[in-house]
């Protein structure tokens, strides 16, 4: 089994309550690592402490498109002194996305700051939605993305639940991005049909004036609670080269805290081995 991390928007409410318990009782779990989605107003040094006495590896961080292109000097510099080999554009706003007129323009910026990232010894990658699972010229956005921009300045963070809802069998994909797959989300969810709700992107926060997802129409899961294949995922993302594995939930399903389906999560893939 690959090393597993967690990405800590999965926990953000109780890293909001209690920052250094809540990196410890992960590390507690079995988690060998971590992903950042923002530092929680904590300094880039105090963070190092902390993971270093648990034993946590800063894997990566989310890092906004918007906040990179604003100051990438600091970026780089919080990141690498937290340890963080790898940050990942978590998503971009709509207007940017691929099939509207400034797309093109969007990859030039992504390979500007994946060569960026590369001077200075990081490894930029991209976090899919579904939304990039749209066909520009017959193509899939995503796959245009990668095509444009190349590996050396852009690997992929595949996430394997918007994979599955872009209608693509995600351990096919991670082996289509063979050698090109560092860092693979686990996500797992139920969802009713293959007509997803249109209210799925709290995690970004996108404003939308439809109604949440009800939970029998789609409901994330603790990886290996859901529909995924997760040991063919697994399979694929060691065959592919990958590095880590993270565990991500955006929020938790009835019956779980933040903290319980993380924990369901890390027990089911102790005892896959």
């Amino acid at each position: 089994m690959l090393p597993i991390g967690l990405q800590l928007y999965s926990v953000r409410n109780e890293m909001e309550k209690d920052f250094a318990g809540t990196l410890k009782k992960v590390a507690d779990m079995g988690y060998k690592g971590v992903e950042f989605a923002g530092l929680f107003g904590r300094a880039p040094a105090e963070i190092r402490a902390l993971l270093a006495e648990n034993g946590l590896t800063a894997v990566s961080a989310h890092v906004p498109l918007a906040d990179m292109l604003a100051d990438m000097d600091k970026v780089l510099a919080d990141y690498k002194e937290i340890g963080c080999g790898y940050l990942a554009i978590p998503y971009v706003d709509e207007k940017y996305r691929p099939g509207t007129p400034d797309y093109p323009e969007t990859l030039k910026k992504i390979e500007a700051l994946g060569k960026k990232c590369a001077e200075n010894g990081v490894t930029l990658m991209y976090h899919n939605h579904d939304f990039e699972f749209v066909k520009v010229d017959g193509k899939y956005g995503l796959d245009l993305m990668y095509e444009t921009v190349p590996a050396e300045y852009l690997q992929t963070e595949l996430d394997t639940c918007w994979v599955n809802v872009g209608g693509e069998d995600p351990a096919k994909y991670i082996e289509k991005y063979s050698g090109r797959t560092p860092v693979v989300h686990l996500k797992d969810f139920v969802m009713q049909g293959r007509e997803k709700p249109k209210k799925l992107y709290d995690l970004i926060g996108i404003e939308d004036a439809s109604e949440d997802a009800a939970e029998e129409d789609f409901s994330f899961k603790p990886v290996g609670y859901g529909v995924q294949d997760m040991p063919a995922i697994i399979a694929a993302s060691v065959a592919s080269g990958a590095e880590w594995l993270v565990v991500e939930q955006d929020k938790p399903d009835t019956g779980n805290t933040e903290l319980s389906a993380v924990r369901k999560s890390i027990d089911y893939l102790r005892k896959l081995g």
